[in-house]
């Protein structure tokens, strides 16, 4: 499997995406971030301003949350621009 942030898995993610929806659609992203870092509100400041629903989820012990965040795209390039905006900001991040 190739890492997240790879050119392949972006690729491969782009060629699923174009196969499996028509555009413009709804998209579920799933991140998780350790629950102490201040990087949930840089996580949400990305999805701000864009129509997103955001529903989030504290682990059983408190160390993580976990964000499901369902916002409606244009195209897959937007879907992985978005990607490529949390991988580069958001510290410590985990994408699903």
């Amino acid at each position: 499997m190739s890492a997240p942030n790879s050119e392949e898995f972006y690729s491969k993610l782009k060629t699923q995406l174009q196969d499996t929806a028509i555009w413009p659609n709804l998209y579920l992203y799933k991140f998780i971030i350790p629950t102490q870092s201040n990087q949930s509100k840089v996580l949400l400041d990305i999805f701000d301003n864009v129509g997103a629903t955001i529903v989030s989820k504290t682990s059983k012990n408190g160390k993580y949350t976990s964000y499901s965040i369902k916002v409606k795209l244009k195209n897959p390039d937007a879907v992985i621009a978005k990607y490529k905006e949390v991988a580069s900001k958001v510290e410590g991040v985990i994408s699903l």
